[in-house]
């Protein structure tokens, strides 16, 4: 699979392309199967219509690989907290952790992560369907963006009360982080087993932590789940996406494959820190994506930056729901043929 050997930066005939968040609104295909599913939990909880989603771009736009479609925020749910989507608010958890007796009353380890049945469901139905040649990427949150709506009980711009306990009571936090780590690695471990073929984990708060901080409360988390995954699953890519993290490029460590670039970051400089120890993946603008003129400024740069290096097309982000979908297959046909010159 292209993708997979362009993860381990082996040569490819093109530099491999896909989209966070490319299953997805932007699609109207994707709206029809949301619509049928009633809501966005039962979409992620029901295998076949989670599998149609999963396949529709890349049958539409032709990317190299798919990606499962879920939402990080089922482990948590699974562990045992109540999850609901309110419109307008977005994800909401009932009852947020503000104790150890809170952490104690979750579901862990692996019987957490057996829970998501459903998930290694949806995976082994994509991988029936899925053409040979395209990889299907699993994926899951990091600790500590998981342990961020479980403390502040949804999402948030300031993030005040889990760095209150951060600073305050950073031992509460720690045993929260441990707690999920140890689901994850299961959970991660069980895609793999269903069929996944990379695994990306998620930092999407990291730029939350201020840098000294930033390994102790996230990163050593994230490697931690590398490590055990890399010690069974040597075969298995692995990519790790902090969002927001230039100023953390030098304290970037641990034995993982493709280091996700968000759009902050000026892939030149990801490049000089990072481009010899692993595969770069990234990082347009998404914000781009509604003009074809600025997304060609950006992938023929991205590839002038890049031709001396290991790279895997992407956004910087995902892409968001009113790109026009003529944009998007023009971004990835753009990337794969300025690529193969």
């Amino acid at each position: 699979m292209i993708f997979v050997d362009a993860c381990f930066g082996k040569p490819t005939p093109y530099t491999p392309v896909w989209m966070m968040r490319q299953a997805g609104r932007y699609l109207p295909e994707y709206m029809e199967v949301r619509a049928k599913a009633g809501n966005f939990l039962n979409l992620c909880h029901n295998p076949e219509l989670a599998c149609e989603v999963t396949l529709q771009p890349v049958d539409r736009l032709g990317v190299d690989a798919a990606i499962l479609f879920s939402d990080i925020l089922v482990v948590p749910n699974e562990m045992g907290m109540k999850l609901d989507f309110v419109k307008g608010e977005g994800p909401v958890f009932e009852d947020p952790i503000i104790s150890q007796a809170d952490i104690d009353a979750l579901v862990g380890g692996e019987e957490a992560a057996n829970k998501l049945v459903y998930v290694y469901e949806t995976i082994k139905l994509i991988k029936e369907r899925l053409s040979h040649d395209k990889a299907l990427i699993g994926f899951t949150g990091a600790p500590w963006t998981l342990a961020t709506y479980m403390i502040e009980g949804q999402g948030t711009k300031t993030y005040n009360i889990c760095k209150k306990m951060m600073y305050s009571n950073p031992e509460l936090l720690h045993a929260i982080l441990a707690k999920v780590t140890e689901v994850v690695k299961f959970y991660m471990e069980k895609q793999i087993q269903a069929g996944i073929d990379v695994v990306q984990i998620f930092d999407s708060w990291a730029a939350a932590i201020e840098p000294s901080k930033y390994d102790e409360f996230s990163w050593k988390y994230m490697i931690e789940i590398a490590d055990y995954l890399k010690a069974k699953y040597p075969h298995i890519p692995i990519i790790i996406f902090p969002k927001g993290v230039p100023a953390f490029l030098d304290q970037v460590y641990g034995n993982f494959d493709v280091f996700g670039v968000d759009w902050s970051t000026p892939m030149a400089l990801a490049k000089e820190k990072l481009g010899s120890r692993y595969v770069l993946q990234g990082n347009m603008e998404p914000c781009r994506l509604y003009s074809q003129e600025a997304t060609k400024e950006c992938v023929e740069s991205l590839a002038n930056t890049m031709k001396e290096g290991r790279h895997i097309f992407n956004l910087g982000h995902g892409i968001l729901p009113d790109v026009p979908v003529e944009n998007a297959q023009y971004f990835v046909k753009l990337c794969q043929e300025v690529s193969k010159r």
